[in-house]
């Protein structure tokens, strides 16, 4: 008995976060369901044939004029399709019924989709359309064809055991009667290929329309032969955040295969997540704290039955509990809107988490934020001396109230301003995201803004130097309206106060010109670089002079000692190295003419191998000459 006892304690253990976590936070709202009525719409007028028969079968037409022309569209569109010829053929006869077409479909094309179901069919996807086309149809398919497509499926799944194959065969299998009950050993092993997503989202490989055709099929099979359900609760959650995540879909078909996924998994009662979330921005009024929460399904709908008892845990970002267990009721207008009165909790500016809880089967954590309001409990602003050298007369302002008198400083001056803020509940010091005093000239339009630091005792102090900001300003001297600017994300009462005026006196003087912010820029004219300037002709004619004389020296040098050739002969290899080595130098003359190093380099290459082959030979034939001569003396 204590073992048992274990057993069913470890189960609850282990099920329980499955079961409490049945909950999304999204669905599919009234805003999708209207973006996704517009794509059907428009499928009517795209001349995709898949298309126009999805948008038929989620809206019914009902003006003639319109119904007429699309019978004449689909009826090219089938002719003209490239698709295969079992789903072209689902397509237009569906289509067709949809739109409730006059014309009557041609009797060869029903011909063909009567007989295919004798011949033998190569996928289980042709098994499926053929089917869904006779169901469409409202052809009874007997039972001996029934037993047939059954073996064949069985063979066809045996060779093609891909997510596709397998998904419509689970679609078509309901279709076919009990013999194809053996379809239900097949879901286990097209669900555990799906593929997990950041431990949020569960989807088959081949995105939406593979996703939906697994989904919608394994729960039909389960359904049709009473097996259990296809997926765990936790799955359910996972697949309904993929489709969720898919719904800005803009196909026609796409949006149908997401619209019956959600259907099918919010038709599963004991496994169905529903979507706990804030209504609004989450943020409540400190004097009406109420929290407003939607319970629905997956499409937006309420929930049927109606959850018995919603309780919510209230805790503090601190982790303290404002309260235990709070109830959530149902508003009697709106069947989908929860409401939790916090009033008698009295919470602070803070930020919050309520735990909800529905029928203890559906959980859901939602942040919110309570707003506070601040109040300026005292303001004094006056002008000082710089150098502290007299009192400072300091004058209060009350709120919202502007101080009557203009005040005056000079460059030896300094404007001081002191705010104690408190939070309007409690009378308490506040400490506030931006505290910001602002100085505006309504003369020039221009304004600067100074950041109010806040002191050891909590107040908010601003001291600006006349004389050392005068830079800031331009040194435009004038009156200038003192603002204060307090803001906060947690406070609803965020303001700007306009406080005083004062008079601005600035020891330099400057005009500012306005700077042009619009019209065209000045031309911008390019001018290369001006040439160096070359060198007199002289200077060139002697550089090359004196470039030429190592030339000149030898042909002196070998006209006074004689040029020994007894050693040329008119061997090829001979010829070809001088030959050779004579055209690398013409080669380098005509660079310095004319040519590029490129041009050069692709004609100096094949001269050079030329060289040094005839060059490699001569020098082998000289050595060999030369080591014959002791041999013969």
């Amino acid at each position: 008995m204590l073992k048992l006892g274990l057993i069913l304690l470890f189960v609850m253990v282990a099920c329980g976060p499955t079961w409490s976590a049945r909950t999304v936070d999204s669905h599919l709202g009234q805003k999708d369901l209207s973006r996704l009525q517009k794509v059907f719409v428009d499928g009517f007028g795209s001349s995709d044939l898949q298309s126009i028969f999805f948008s038929s079968l989620n809206i019914q037409l009902t003006d003639a004029t319109q119904k007429e022309p699309l019978c004449k569209k689909i009826a090219a569109l089938h002719a003209e399709s490239k698709l295969n010829s079992f789903e072209k053929d689902y397509y237009y006869i569906g289509a067709s019924r949809n739109l409730g077409c006059s014309a009557k479909i041609d009797e060869g094309l029903l011909s063909k989709v009567y007989g295919s179901l004798n011949s033998e069919l190569g996928t289980s996807q042709e098994i499926f359309y053929r089917v869904v086309t006779h169901k469409v149809l409202g052809v009874e398919i007997n039972e001996v064809t029934q037993g047939k497509l059954v073996k064949r499926l069985q063979e066809l799944l045996k060779k093609d055991d891909t997510l596709s194959g397998l998904g419509y065969a689970f679609n078509v299998a309901p279709l076919l009667g009990a013999s194809a009950s053996f379809i239900a050993n097949r879901v286990e092993d097209a669900i555990v290929q799906a593929d997990e997503v950041d431990g949020k989202l569960l989807q088959f490989e081949g995105g939406l329309s593979i996703t939906s055709l697994i989904i919608n099929g394994a729960f039909g099979v389960s359904k049709t032969f009473n097996k259990p359900l296809p997926i765990t609760a936790e799955q359910a959650v996972k697949f309904a955040n993929y489709f969720l995540s898919r719904r800005s879909v803009q196909t026609a078909k796409g949006a149908h295969v997401l619209i019956e996924a959600l259907k099918t998994i919010s038709g599963a009662d004991k496994i169905a997540p529903v979507c706990v979330q804030l209504i609004g921005n989450g943020q409540l009024e400190a004097q009406s704290p109420t929290l407003n929460v939607a319970v629905v399904d997956l499409l937006g709908k309420p929930l049927s039955p109606a959850p018995k008892t919603i309780n919510a845990k209230v805790t503090h970002k601190d982790s303290s509990v404002l309260a235990e267990k709070i109830a959530v009721v149902s508003k009697s207008s709106d069947k989908t809107t929860y409401v939790a009165d916090l009033a008698s909790l009295k919470p602070a500016r803070g930020i919050y988490q309520a735990e909800l809880s529905a029928d203890g089967v559906y959980t859901q954590t939602l942040q919110f934020k309570v707003l506070g309001r601040v109040k300026v409990k005292s303001l004094e602003v006056g002008i000082a001396e710089s150098d502290a050298s007299s009192a400072t007369r300091k004058q209060s302002v009350a709120y919202p109230g502007k101080l009557q008198e203009v005040l005056s400083a000079d460059n030896t001056q300094k404007l001081l301003l002191k705010a104690v803020l408190v939070e309007e509940s409690s009378g308490k010091p506040l400490t506030v995201h931006q505290a910001f005093v602002r100085l505006y000239n309504k003369k020039t339009d221009k304004e600067i803004i100074f950041v109010a630091e806040q002191d050891s005792n909590k107040a908010y102090k601003f001291d600006m130097d006349v004389g050392n900001n005068g830079k800031n300003f331009n040194y435009q001297s004038g009156t200038y309206s003192i603002y204060l600017t307090v803001g906060d994300a947690s406070l609803s009462n965020s303001f700007e106060w306009l406080v005083a005026e004062v008079q601005l006196k600035f020891s330099e003087e400057k005009e500012i010109k306005p700077k042009t912010t619009s019209g065209p820029l000045p031309e911008i004219i390019h001018q290369f670089r001006v040439p160096d300037k070359r060198p007199p002709r002289i200077v060139s004619d002697i550089f090359t002079g004196l470039c030429i004389t190592p030339l000149v020296l030898l042909f002196v040098f070998w006209g006074k000692l004689g040029i020994n050739v007894s050693n040329l002969t008119l061997a090829p290899s001979t010829l070809g190295f001088h030959l050779g080595f004579g055209g690398i130098l013409v080669l380098f003359f005509v660079f310095w003419l004319q040519l590029n190093m490129f041009q050069t380099l692709r004609l100096l290459i094949p001269i050079a191998v030329f060289t040094f082959l005839a060059g490699n030979r001569l020098l082998r034939r000289l050595y060999a000459q030369r080591n014959s001569k002791p041999s013969a003396s």
